[in-house]
């Protein structure tokens, strides 16, 4: 049997959107990255339920935000870079910068943005949640205007200056790219366990199974770390999300409660 091909197929052709044409060069910039993944599964039933418990709501994005910034402050490699050079060198920054992978809907379809969080693991959950709140809700030109302009640019100029702050070793490389970052499809009940990142660590989660366990994974440049260490800052992010995480979430639970019994113990 053979089929007949279409008599005619129409095709249109149309220049990238000055979107596309940004996340063009930042997938460009990401295949100079010997990139890895590290998977492992964490039971987070207790942390489902505490959520749930919350009178506000916090997102799992907040948690794992929050959770990773913990595990960063203890290993330096998450807060490192290796920045390309003559001499190249790996620049560790003393605090860590969250790069949120964000979609936005707009007139010509999804537009992607990335919105920076210093220092998460400082921050409480529901300031973590009220900014991913601004970055989902605000107008866009309020929200990423740096990017926007970064996106306007003729396509050489943007390249050069995406490369030289991906290799910069100026404490404003942290702010512009990040020293982690983070992308999930949990909300749509997907996962993207292979995205390309210009950061030296990238997060990803899957949707909870009905058992309560979360895949992770941990996109890692091999320059800056190994297997090793990104199994071991999971397994610190396993213990982080199931202890002090739970503990914040508990006391979102019923916060006047708390007070009282922080009064009572002072008077005590």
């Amino acid at each position: 049997m053979r089929l007949q091909p279409p008599e005619r197929i129409a095709i249109r052709h149309r220049p990238l959107s000055q979107s596309r044409g940004f996340i063009t060069d930042l997938v460009g910039l990401a295949e100079s990255f010997p990139l890895f993944p590290v998977d492992i599964d964490i039971q987070l039933s207790e942390v489902a339920k505490c959520r749930l418990e919350v009178p506000q709501r916090i997102g799992w994005s907040a948690i794992f935000l929050k959770a990773y910034g913990h595990v960063a402050s203890r290993v330096p490699e998450l807060r490192s870079w290796f920045s390309r050079g003559i001499r190249s060198r790996l620049v560790t920054a003393s605090q860590s910068v969250a790069s949120l992978a964000v979609n936005r809907k707009e007139q010509d379809g999804d537009h992607l943005f990335f919105a920076k969080i210093p220092s998460p693991n400082l921050l409480s959950l529901l300031d973590i949640q009220r900014y991913i709140n601004y970055c989902n809700q605000s107008p866009v030109e309020d929200v990423f205007r740096r990017q926007l302009q970064l996106e306007n640019l003729p396509g050489p100029l943007r390249r050069l200056i995406l490369w030289q702050n991906i290799n910069s070793r100026s404490p404003k490389r942290c702010t512009r790219v990040g020293t982690f970052s983070l992308s999930t499809l949990a909300g749509m009940g997907a996962s993207n366990h292979g995205h390309p990142t210009i950061c030296t660590t990238s997060l990803s989660f899957t949707p909870l199974n009905p058992d309560g366990l979360c895949r992770v994974t941990l996109i890692s440049d091999h320059r800056v770390l190994d297997g090793v260490t990104a199994a071991k800052a999971l397994i610190l992010l396993k213990e982080t999300l199931n202890t002090s995480i739970i503990g914040e979430l508990k006391n979102l639970k019923n916060p006047l409660e708390r007070l009282q019994n922080d009064a009572h113990e002072d008077a005590a």
